[in-house]
């Protein structure tokens, strides 16, 4: 009798209903967004650029840990949150990578990827710093980073293996390749000077702050100017024009970044003139953009040389 009468009231009385997800206006993320995936192997940086395209589209760019800048072709708005996916472009797997994020209350992004095998990692993400200063800087005293006496003093192995750099009169080697090669010290705003020379066919780079690769490659006599090759930043930044010099010559990048600004200099030619850089580049350290970072050298795409590697601090 009693089972039968609370039943009889459940079905009278009105039902609490489920909280409803109140949706995200876009706005909440269009923007730059910097990203810390979290991985098995330990947090890995990430990139997101999200804007209108005409009325009510939206687009964007994404950068994953690996990789290029890719476009995002329509980001969707699914309740209180966002979803886009992309195609593969260097990852081993075929499916696509599938992003989903919602604003996690401070300001910021949280969500997870889904990768093409269908591991799913989860991120946070923050606005990215706009990095503009209010004044121009002041430059400091250069600073040789290639030890007079030889030796690798000032610098440190990236990843885990044998370390194949090593400097012989005056000349940084990685023969073969291997680990990447990092300074001890990090930097800010900064001039750079170096030179550096690979056989036919190799590959490195040069990245700032940790975060933006200035491309080192062999090209051919034919290549046109795209924003993957030497004389670029790595995904973002198309050079003016080709400016390379053949294999097992040396070369020179003379390279300014202030701010997010930057300027590069290839063989005497400038090939990047005062260019925003959007946001970090694949193989990039970390996404704290507001942070100094070390100067990086690519070692894990094939044989390279650097020497006479300077590089003025501003104050």
């Amino acid at each position: 009798m009693w089972r039968y009468s609370a039943l009889l009231l459940a079905t009278l009385l009105p039902s609490t209903p489920a909280p409803r997800r109140v949706a995200a206006a876009p706005e909440a993320f269009i923007g730059r967004w910097d990203l810390t995936v979290r991985t098995p192997e330990g947090n890995r940086p990430s990139w997101i650029e999200i804007r209108h395209s005409g009325r009510e589209a939206l687009v964007g760019r994404f950068v994953g840990p690996v990789g290029s800048a890719r476009p995002i072709a329509k980001v969707e708005l699914t309740g209180d949150g966002m979803r886009f996916a992309v195609p593969p472009q260097w990852e081993q797997e075929a499916g696509d990578i599938v992003v989903e994020g919602r604003p996690d209350g401070g300001g910021g992004l949280a969500g997870s990827m889904t990768l093409g095998d269908g591991k799913r990692l989860e991120w946070t993400a923050r606005r990215a710093p706009t990095l503009r200063r209010s004044a121009p800087p002041q430059w400091g005293t250069p600073v040789r980073l290639i030890a007079a006496g030889g030796g690798l003093a000032g610098w440190h192995a990236l990843g885990e293996g044998e370390n194949q750099w090593r400097v012989e009169n005056g000349v940084l080697r990685s023969p073969k390749s291997g680990v990447n090669l990092a300074t001890d010290r990090s930097f800010g705003d900064f001039k750079l000077h170096l030179e550096f020379r690979y056989p036919r066919g190799s590959n490195s780079g040069v990245y700032l702050r940790g975060r933006y690769e200035a491309q080192i490659e062999d090209v051919t006599r034919d290549t046109l100017p795209a924003p993957d090759i030497i004389g670029s930043i790595y995904g973002f930044l198309t050079p003016s024009e080709v400016a390379a010099r053949k294999p097992d010559e040396w070369q020179t990048y003379d390279i300014t970044l202030v701010g997010r600004m930057v300027t590069l200099v290839l063989n005497g030619k400038t090939v990047v003139c005062n260019q925003e850089i959007p946001g970090p580049t694949g193989g990039a350290l970390d996404s704290d953009e507001a942070a100094p970072g070390p100067l990086y050298l690519q070692g894990d795409h094939g044989p390279i040389e650097y020497r006479n590697i300077t590089i003025t601090p501003a104050r």
